[in-house]
């Protein structure tokens, strides 16, 4: 695999954030890790060098002039959102919210969807890792549960994830996702996130995401029109690659 390293290190997601709050999501590219990691990997569990890695992060935080290093969790694939303020006690999560200036919210990705959040106030914000697993766990009302007054506006950002043309599943996956659903409408929209393929199933996970959001409150929905196993120039995939980086998902108050 040959991949551009001049090409962009981040791209700034395009949605309608009020003052005072900025995001960001990296590229697999302008960074220094090598091989399977080539090159701007931002996670340090994967095995990729430590300082390559290190290199990789100190060049993001000065790149986007973040107020700190931002907030690294030990992601699990399950639907915890802790503060923070709490992260240095305590980093098992996959998810954080912020409403404090200053700290960063990130979330690592390579497949799995990340989600950006924020109230219209502007004065809150939160990053989620919502693979099939975390959403089917509710790793989203987790998130929204956060935020103090549930009828305040909440908007969300879907960040680039694999795509439903590649996202192949079996059908206890289908199972899970039905087992949860709420009505029978629910039911319906489900099994239309799930398309036969072969002895399997295709699965959307950004219509999944969307049912997830709309369940929780949620109508303001950007995003979605990535696929992380196609764009190999742009995006770590651990389906298309299984050895490889993560891209890494950025919210915070300014």
């Amino acid at each position: 695999m040959i991949i551009d390293v001049q090409l962009p290190a981040y791209f700034i997601p395009n949605w309608p954030l009020p003052s005072g709050v900025a995001c960001a999501i990296t590229c697999r590219t302008g960074g220094v890790s090598k091989g399977p990691f080539l090159s701007n990997n931002l996670a340090t569990h994967v095995g990729d060098d430590y300082l390559s890695v290190k290199s990789n992060r100190e060049s993001l935080q000065k790149q986007l002039s973040l107020p700190e290093e931002p907030s690294w969790l030990d992601q699990v694939h399950g639907n915890r959102v802790i503060n923070c303020a709490e992260i240095s006690k305590d980093n098992r999560a996959d998810g954080s919210f912020s409403k404090t200036r200053g700290e960063v919210c990130v979330v690592l990705t390579a497949d799995c969807m990340p989600i950006l959040l924020c109230n219209r106030n502007g004065d809150q914000v939160a990053a989620i890792h919502a693979g099939w697993r975390g959403l089917a766990s509710e790793i989203i009302k987790s998130a929204v549960g956060v935020f103090p007054d549930p009828n305040e506006e909440i908007m969300a950002y879907m960040g680039p994830a694999i795509g439903p043309s590649a996202f192949e599943v079996g059908e206890d996956v289908l199972e899970i996702f039905l087992a949860g659903a709420e009505s029978q409408t629910s039911k319906a929209e489900i099994s239309n996130a799930f398309q036969p393929h072969l002895d399997r199933y295709l699965a959307n996970l950004y219509s999944l995401a969307r049912l997830k959001l709309r369940a929780s409150g949620i109508v303001d929905i950007y995003g979605g029109e990535f696929c992380t196993w196609t764009d190999k120039n742009q995006f770590f995939s651990f389906r298309r690659d299984s050895r490889t980086g993560r891209n890494a998902s950025l919210i915070w108050l300014c």
